[in-house]
């Protein structure tokens, strides 16, 4: 009888509860750290970004930010441009040629708390592509302060 560690067969068996049962019950994630833009500049931002592209046809983003105004509902959306490639210009949308606002797009849009602290969660019937790359948060007014970048 061969005699392995505690430490090993407990990692063993969280491997085999945490692997899906098969291929189509797998979703696709992405994240990202938030990062300040200029117009975000001097403010202490931080938090994080994740779009899951589900096997059932859905995308659901969800945004975390900390460093925010208190009490303030803040626009954010998925862009189809890099955080780094002229500010992430251009909302994402399911079909290019389509309405600038949900369902054509995702906006995980949200208010912060008395402390500053944001959460906004989307979530769109459909897959979104590959050219979802990343998740912008807008003032009130529209100034772009803070991306996240999905990987």
């Amino acid at each position: 009888m061969i005699r392995y560690p505690r430490a090993v067969l407990a990692a063993a068996l969280l491997t085999v509860a945490l692997v899906p049962s098969s291929a189509a019950d797998a979703a696709t994630v992405t994240r990202g750290d938030v990062h300040a833009f200029a117009a975000g500049a001097g403010m202490e931002l931080a938090g994080r970004a994740q779009m899951v592209r589900t096997a059932d046809g859905k995308t659901i983003v969800a945004i975390h930010v900390t460093g925010l105004a208190p009490d303030i509902t803040y626009g954010a959306h998925v862009h189809q441009q890099a955080c780094g490639s002229g500010d992430a210009d251009g909302h994402y949308r399911f079909d290019p040629a389509g309405p600038a606002a949900p369902p054509n797009e995702i906006w995980p849009g949200f208010t912060t708390d008395a402390a500053g602290v944001g959460n906004g969660k989307a979530t769109a019937d459909g897959i979104a592509g590959p050219t979802a790359v990343s998740v912008v948060i807008h003032a009130p007014g529209g100034a772009k302060i803070a991306c996240a970048d999905l990987h």
